[in-house]
């Protein structure tokens, strides 16, 4: 049976403009549906017109990471609990039909029938900081790429002359470097070479914009993540991108996750068993944080190479029969585990922690091929 929620659930379907809302008594009997402005004063607005209904026990919003965020902070900054629904509502959509009022007391049944409940993040610390950063890198990453392979097209098309000039250098970027130096002559633009000239200049000129702007992110970017997790990035391999990545999908409230196999499923690291009949085995977990399994991986990888004690276990379980894919997968896993007790540690030293450090907690990370014991007094 599922625990009863105390007081009215009430469900957010959230969107650019306007947040739609349900209450829901404890019994699942919905008591009214209405529409507020996605701003301040649609916030307060919400609020008061869901306590007119009774205590509130929980709010359950869908889009917690993007159209309710300003929502779930001003809900929090009322200590009202907010809890993630993302997930999509079984046959409601054939049987009752597609509106926003509808959705939104979807969102609150699915909390009140405490359906694997999740913890919305919590957006008011270092760690949102980072994730800022980090979209602001990925954007200007993005933007260099399309650069370079623009300027890779130009010069596959450009006149004999100039083609053999730039294909000298053996690199795409020594030819943007290059080609950042060119002086085309304004009065001859209608001239094909001319015209490459100044548009190759231009896409070059680019892309040093957007190396500056990428190490001027990368700089601000270590400086956070240095301070954000210190005990994390002195794991081997761990680099700030990597760890940058993980702080990103734990979240500030990493405590919203009940235990390490919670965030190893999170990063897409737990084991699927595909097991039957004679055959007991598992495969990867195809789901989950893409980017932060890709971390774990490379992080793997690495320690394959570096890592004494990783590649002795390769060697072990390739002797057993595994495949290196298979080995892959159990690393991420062990690696999983350890870097989420260094997380736990990190996060609870921010001073904006909602939870309150224990100087004498003692984190054990397991017994694994890259397990450590940490106990901090």
């Amino acid at each position: 049976m599922t625990k009863a929620v105390p007081g009215v659930v009430v469900g957010v379907d959230a969107h650019t403009d306007t947040h739609d809302a349900a209450v829901l008594d404890d019994c699942g009997r919905l008591l009214a549906t209405a529409t507020f402005a996605a701003n301040s004063a649609g916030y307060a607005q919400l609020l008061a017109w869901a306590r007119r209904f009774g205590a509130i026990g929980v709010f359950g919003v869908e889009s917690t990471g993007s159209y309710a965020a300003g929502l779930v902070r001003y809900l929090r900054g009322a200590d009202v609990e907010v809890r993630e629904v993302n997930q999509p509502h079984a046959h409601t959509r054939r049987r009752r039909g597609k509106s926003d009022p509808i959705d939104a007391e979807m969102a609150a049944r699915h909390v009140l029938a405490d359906n694997r409940p999740v913890t919305a993040k919590d957006t008011t610390g270092i760690v949102e900081a980072v994730r800022q950063l980090r979209v602001a890198r990925e954007g200007a990453v993005k933007a260099r790429s399309a650069a370079l392979n623009a300027l890779t097209g130009l010069i596959v098309t450009a006149s004999e002359d100039l083609r053999q000039q730039l294909t000298a250098r053996k690199t795409i970027r020594a030819r943007a470097t290059l080609c950042a130096r060119f002086r085309p002559d304004p009065s001859r633009l209608h001239e094909p070479e001319q015209a490459a000239k100044a548009a190759m200049r231009s896409i070059a000129r680019r892309v040093v914009e957007l190396d500056s702007e990428i190490a001027l992110l990368d700089r601000q970017l270590t400086q956070l993540v240095t301070q954000a997790a210190p005990l994390t990035i002195s794991r081997l391999a761990v680099s700030t991108g990597h760890a940058g990545t993980l702080l990103v999908t734990a979240g500030q409230n990493i405590d919203r996750l009940r235990h390490e196999a919670s965030f190893a499923a999170l990063c897409g690291a737990s084991p699927i068993p595909v097991s039957t009949g004679r055959t007991d085995r598992h495969r990867l977990n195809y789901g989950g944080d893409r980017d932060a399994n890709r971390a774990l991986h490379m992080i793997a990888v690495c320690r394959l190479r570096y890592c004494e004690r990783t590649r002795a276990y390769a060697e072990r379980r390739t002797a057993q029969g595994k495949t290196k894919t298979e080995i892959i997968r159990c690393l991420k896993r062990y690696i999983a585990r350890e870097l989420y007790h260094a997380l736990v540690e990190d996060l609870l030293q921010q001073p904006d922690s909602s939870r309150r450090h224990d100087p004498t907690i003692s984190i054990s990370c397991g017994a694994g091929p890259i397990g450590h014991s940490i106990t901090t007094t």
